[in-house]
């Protein structure tokens, strides 16, 4: 290892101490307990409101808006699910033991009032653009809110970077699992992932709109339906599973296969931070897209946010989980990297391949929507030329990805996702007395409590 790999390494040690996952907690429990726990208050009207009117016409939705809600929060799941759903969960239960998924819950439902009150903000503080685009997110809310350029420079700049770095590691995870499964040079999968990526960027928002809301809903449906044919096989195990997740959550637990005891810190150190890395909640990427959403009011499109967060972490992240834990593979010397699809592979050898497929899916739509939120960022500092720039400039670095090492790609990432999540969190405390008044004004009228289409009214 490298000097600078071992400074790099230290200082992403540094910025995702335990301070900064506390904080990020933290945050979520702020929120939660300011909107007065929103989250179950009104869960049946948060999924009315987002899956029940998922289907509504462009011409049914009032607001403003580039993309439908529903195009809108099928960009953030796109880069929102990935990697982190696969081999982050089974690192979680590698490292931290089954109960670490407990603690993966608890971030994910503060996380939903965090997630939420960042679209909030997005909406309320979003701009028309140059082009006639609807632009908004951290950068937008920190600028016009806190009248802070200083925070919206950090945020933008680190944002903006780890964007390209989450591309490379993201195109290097395809490109080794194509070459597992089929043999392919690298070089080749590389250029194609460009070709496939241009494809979708080029065409700007509503093109990544149009293709994210037919793909995320499939590749979901795709891993989701694999992992429920896997616990068919193994359903006797769940309930002794839930057990287990309990209990070891808060007493010191061994797992079948030789593993040592796991503590209780590591499930909750591994538990929430590899939540907080799948769901995004507090990192400032989500509302960048939903920003962009045709809406009436900024609540009514932040309840996606509690809705997007239940997906990636109550469903995805817990079928990997239970498929793992169900099956019973995971052993002192499993490798996360392969650990759920060993366990997909349990039930049929062929099943492997649904893993695979889904890493493969997974990886590709969360390149196309760091494309975009680059872009984005990219707009705020130079306007919708040097958007078209970094555009263009982001195309290279899913070859070098796919063809490259990444061990001192992930540790930059890290560092550089810390200094946006920083100021990002600083925002959203300041500005919180916005959240509750929007949310308080919202829930007091009628007319927007409505389940009709907007048009009806």
């Amino acid at each position: 290892m490298t000097t600078f790999e071992t400074v790099v390494g230290q200082l992403a040690g540094l910025i995702w101490g335990p301070w900064l996952i506390i904080l990020l907690v933290g945050i979520g429990v702020y929120f939660t307990v300011g909107t007065k726990f929103l989250q179950i208050r009104k869960l049946p009207f948060i999924f009315r409101q987002t899956i029940g009117r998922a289907f509504l016409k462009e011409s049914e939705i009032a607001g403003e808006g580039t993309l439908t809600p529903r195009q809108a929060v099928s960009t953030a799941l796109a880069s929102t699910i990935g990697v982190g759903n696969i081999v982050g969960v089974a690192t979680a239960l590698v490292m931290g033991g089954p109960g670490a998924i407990f603690w993966m819950w608890v971030s994910g439902f503060f996380g939903m009032c965090t997630k939420y009150a960042e679209i909030v903000l997005s909406i309320h503080y979003r701009e028309k653009g140059e082009d006639g685009t609807f632009v908004g997110g951290p950068a937008w809310y920190m600028k016009k809110g806190l009248n802070s350029r200083f925070l919206a420079i950090c945020f933008t700049v680190g944002l903006a970077l780890a964007c390209i770095g989450g591309n490379m590691v993201q195109s290097n995870t395809i490109a080794e699992t194509v070459k597992e499964m089929f043999n392919v040079s690298p070089v080749l999968i590389g250029i194609f992932m460009v070709i496939l990526v241009a494809i979708v960027s080029i065409g700007g928002v509503k093109n990544l709109g149009r293709v994210a809301e037919v793909m995320v809903p499939f590749m979901s449906a795709l891993y989701i339906i694999g992992g429920l044919i896997v616990l068919c096989v193994n359903f006797t195990a769940i309930p002794e599973t839930f057990r287990l997740i309990f209990v070891s959550a808060f007493t010191p637990t061994s797992v079948g296969g030789g593993i040592a005891g796991f503590a209780v810190m590591e499930a909750i150190r591994y538990g929430i931070s590899r939540g907080l890395y799948s769901n995004e909640a507090g990192q400032g990427t989500a509302p960048i897209a939903h920003a962009t959403a045709k809406t009436d009011h900024p609540v009514r499109q932040g309840l996606w946010g509690i809705t997007e967060v239940f997906i990636n972490t109550f469903l995805i992240c817990t079928m990997t989980a239970l498929t793992i834990l169900t099956t019973g593979v995971m052993t002192a010397d499993s490798s996360p990297a392969t650990l759920t699809s060993v366990a997909f592979g349990t039930v049929l050898p062929a099943m492997q391949y649904v893993v695979s497929i889904s890493l493969i899916l997974f990886a590709y739509s969360t390149i196309i929507g760091l494309s975009f939120y680059g872009e984005t960022l990219a707009r705020y500092i130079g306007g919708v030329k040097l958007g078209l720039v970094y555009r263009y400039l982001f195309l290279p670095f899913t070859f070098i990805g796919a063809i490259g090492g990444l061990k001192t790609v992930w540790g930059v990432v890290d560092v550089l996702i810390g200094v946006a999540v920083i100021p990002n969190l600083i925002a959203l405390l300041l500005l919180s007395p916005i959240v509750f008044k929007l949310t308080n004004q919202f829930f007091a009228d009628p007319a927007k409590l409505s389940a009709q289409p907007e048009k009806n009214r």
